[in-house]
């Protein structure tokens, strides 16, 4: 227990102490303080102000962080004495939630257009964006809480560290500064990648970014400290670029890490570490393996979205447990990459924001006035740049599915199912909104292929008249009527994916109350209990899949009440283990477990982080030599590199 009032002792932010003062140097004594503490507050009504009896508790040593009221405080104690008493791995957990540690939060997310408006569905930008601006509300919300339960009277910040854009294509990625709506403290700050020439004005793809990242993360690390006086609390990586950058940050700086993968990309692309030199003019793979390599062992802490990212199911292997021992032939080999035993490794799930994808029958909150909209992305016969084929029949139900259009979301194969199957045609419409049109519109090589294909499906099996493709929609809050608009119709959302790491429109689909089929491989597993709250589909075995789906309507038309029936236990499925709530509450806890954890093991761990640097600075720096820059028009016209 001395490593704990060490670090209770040293606890203070920015020159305040916080929890204990210099008068406790042992043990005995910081149990009998609490003892006499804990007396002393009995005297009082359970909401009686910190204020009242903050002086008295500061000449036993304890200064302010135990709460804001008596009762509180003496909870706090209390949970601390019974830990000094008899050692308890979930009362330490609680306690250490209840510690304050964290006020600065940094979180990044470098690659693609972040922006709060007219960037879903642009390269390299979806779910992840979302995510994390759901994230940064409900983390906001839970420091505020905390703060004021805590007895404290500091300002919480957080910094969504992004990429700046020149060429913003009518986005705000372009603008350094932005307040992200619905909070009080939190903005996104953007900084441009630069090289000796100069700054980066157009979008690079977040399979070309590694050269850029080194610098990028010296350039945070100033823009951060001056934009918060001072150093982050804690700093929270996204994919493999930002996860990255925050090991560089942290190691720098000595802040405690979190990552959160996303989706990594070596289960993804099967055999891209044997035969990775196939891959790696058009996705520089061996940087972003390395890369994920040191930061996942560089991080304090990991969060995912399901158990199937760590360890993968009796039939697929985990996202991270596919880089414990594996090799790039000519490169090197992996012999132990990860531990994907190690108590780092936390499940944390998110949810959907409720105040967007809320169900269908709660009639008061329905968006009518934008029916009249989504009636022309869904049945205006004429064809235009954001919408092409049409619905004979706009009274039969609809299969919807909504994603960004690349190989691995697998929307070319949900249209080429729905194609072959003609039982299905008869009894449904099909409805995608996915990408661009136009394959001129796009900067990414691999929607490119995937529009030129969804064209040829469209020609080969004559598909206008029941199949609707809407490209990409950006409005978060039509969408959300989007989903129930389907409902109305009884239709059903599927998620086609190869491999979803997480499955975030999963998420928001059942928190309408909308029927799901979802991808069997990565998290919709775990969010869907198959035929209870949705299905299950294999990407792999259309036909069956296709055929599951028109099982399900045939069902609904004989029994209508089964379409109600899984709904609601779909949104049931939501409420008990889906809420941006549950998983704010959750990683504040952790960031209290591992910050603590940082403090007592530092030279447990110095090994390893003099490996890491070691591995970065021999291999992972001559890698990224070989990954070309961007090559961008000059002034005069000229290209530059």
């Amino acid at each position: 227990m001395q490593p704990l009032l060490d670090f209770l002792r040293s606890h203070n932010y920015r020159g305040q102490k916080l929890m204990l003062n210099e008068r406790l140097q042992s043990l005995p004594k910081l149990r009998s303080a609490l003892v006499k503490a804990e007396e002393h507050l009995h005297k009082f009504p359970k909401d009686t102000p910190y204020a009242e009896f903050e002086h008295k508790l500061q000449e036993m040593g304890l200064e302010k962080g135990w709460g804001d009221n008596a009762e509180h405080v003496l909870s706090t104690i209390h949970l601390l004495l019974e830990i000094l008493q008899a050692p308890d791995p979930s009362n330490l957990e609680t306690f250490l939630g209840r510690v304050p540690m964290v006020f600065n939060v940094v979180i990044l997310s470098p690659h693609g257009y972040f922006g709060q408006a007219k960037v879903l569905g642009m390269p390299d930008t979806g779910g992840q964006v979302v995510y994390i601006l759901d994230q940064v509300r409900a983390l906001e919300n839970e420091m505020l809480l905390r703060i004021k339960q805590q007895g404290l009277d500091i300002t919480p910040q957080i910094i969504v560290v992004t990429r700046l854009i020149p060429e913003a294509h009518g986005t705000t990625c372009n603008q350094r500064i932005e307040k992200v709506s619905g909070t009080q403290h939190s903005l996104i700050l953007r900084v441009p990648f630069r090289t000796e020439k100069g700054v980066l004005r157009n979008w690079v793809s977040r399979f070309d970014v590694w050269p850029y990242l080194e610098r990028f993360s010296e350039d945070v690390t100033k823009e951060v400290t001056a934009e918060l006086k001072g150093q982050p609390d804690l700093i929270i990586g996204n994919y493999s670029d930002g996860n990255l950058v925050a090991s560089l940050i942290a190691h720098k700086e000595g802040i405690t890490q979190c990552n959160i993968a996303h989706a990594l990309e070596k289960t993804k692309y099967p055999d891209s570490d044997i035969y990775w030199k196939n891959f790696e003019e058009k996705y520089h793979f061996s940087c972003q393996f390395t890369a994920d390599l040191i930061a996942m062992n560089h991080a304090d802490f990991i969060i995912t979205s399901t158990y199937q990212e760590i360890a993968g199911s009796k039939d697929t292997v985990g996202q991270y447990e596919s880089h414990t021992a594996f090799t790039l032939p000519g490169l090197y080999r992996v012999v132990h990459g990860i531990d994907v035993f190690d108590p780092k490794f936390n499940i944390v799930s998110p949810g959907a924001d409720m105040q967007i994808y809320f169900p269908y029958t709660e009639k008061q909150n329905r968006l009518t006035a934008l029916h009249s909209s989504i009636e022309e992305l869904l049945f205006n016969p004429k064809q235009t740049a954001e919408h092409m084929c049409v619905l004979n029949d706009p009274k039969k139900p609809i299969i919807f599915s909504m994603a960004r259009l690349d190989r691995v979301k697998n929307m070319t194969g949900l249209v080429e199912w729905f194609a072959k199957n003609k039982r299905l045609r008869e009894l449904v419409n099909l409805v995608v909104v996915a990408g661009d049109i136009d394959p001129s519109k796009s900067m990414d090589r691999e929607e490119v292929a995937e529009i030129e294909k969804m064209h040829e499906l469209i020609k080969e099996y004559n598909l206008n008249g029941q199949f609707r493709w809407i490209c990409a929609q950006k409005n978060r809050v039509r969408n959300g009527e989007l989903y129930r608009y389907i409902c109305d119709t009884k239709g059903a959302f599927v998620q086609p994916a190869i491999y979803e790491a997480f499955g975030l429109t999963v998420v928001e689909a059942m928190s309408c109350g909308l029927p799901t089929f979802a991808t069997c491989h990565g998290g919709p597993a775990e969010i869907i209990v198959d035929g209870v709250s949705g299905f299950h589909i294999d990407p792999y075995h259309g036909d069956s899949a296709s055929e599951r789906i028109a099982d399900f309507f045939e069902r609904c038309k004989t029994d209508p009440s089964y379409w109600v029936k899984i709904s609601n236990s779909g949104l049931q499925r939501i409420y008990e283990r889906y809420t941006w709530k549950i998983y704010a509450d959750r990683l504040m806890t952790l960031s209290g477990v591992y910050g603590f954890w940082k403090y007592v093991s530092k030279l447990e761990r110095r090994e390893t982080r003099r490996y890491l640097e070691m591995f970065y600075t021999l291999k992972y720096r001559n890698l990224v030599k070989t990954v070309p820059l961007a090559v961008e028009e000059s002034a005069d016209g000229q290209s530059t590199e």
